[in-house]
């Protein structure tokens, strides 16, 4: 399993990888045990980067906090590239009075969700997006907790 977090003319700030790392594994293997292989990588840019993706791939002219591009063709593997504006997460957080780094980490869990087939379309999509990401953060923060 690969799972890799790198930063792009940004500073992510990003604590604790390891047991990120491992947690996040742990979560893909609890959602689809058929998953053998992980290639997963986390790319943290600015918003004119992400906004170049955005418009060339995707043709949306818009600020966005996160991308995810699905690699894989094999129901076996994952692979996949998912690019995390740290200009938006720091303005969402600062927005929604949150810490940056939680904000940090529902991006990232939000990111792999929509890998594992959640969607956030329509409001009960949303919904249960929610939902989840918040199951996740608690979930990853008992985990820390329990490490100290």
């Amino acid at each position: 399993m690969s799972i890799r977090f790198q930063d792009h003319e940004v500073k992510s700030r990003l604590s604790h990888k390891r047991a990120l790392k491992t947690f996040l594994g742990q979560k893909i293997q609890a959602h689809d045990p058929r998953i053998h292989s992980t290639d997963l990588q986390y790319i943290f840019c600015s918003d004119p980067f992400l906004l170049d993706l955005n418009q060339r791939f995707l043709q949306h002219d818009e600020l966005t906090d996160i991308i995810s591009f699905d690699l894989g063709d094999q129901p076996d593997k994952l692979s996949a590239e998912i690019y995390i504006s740290i200009d938006r997460v720091k303005e969402n957080a600062q927005s929604l009075g949150i810490p940056y780094e939680k904000e940090l980490h529902r991006v990232l869990f939000h990111g792999l969700l929509h890998l594992l087939g959640y969607k956030d379309k329509s409001p009960e999509d949303k919904q249960r997006m929610r939902k989840a990401e918040d199951q996740w953060l608690k979930d990853y923060y008992n985990t820390l907790d329990h490490e100290s």
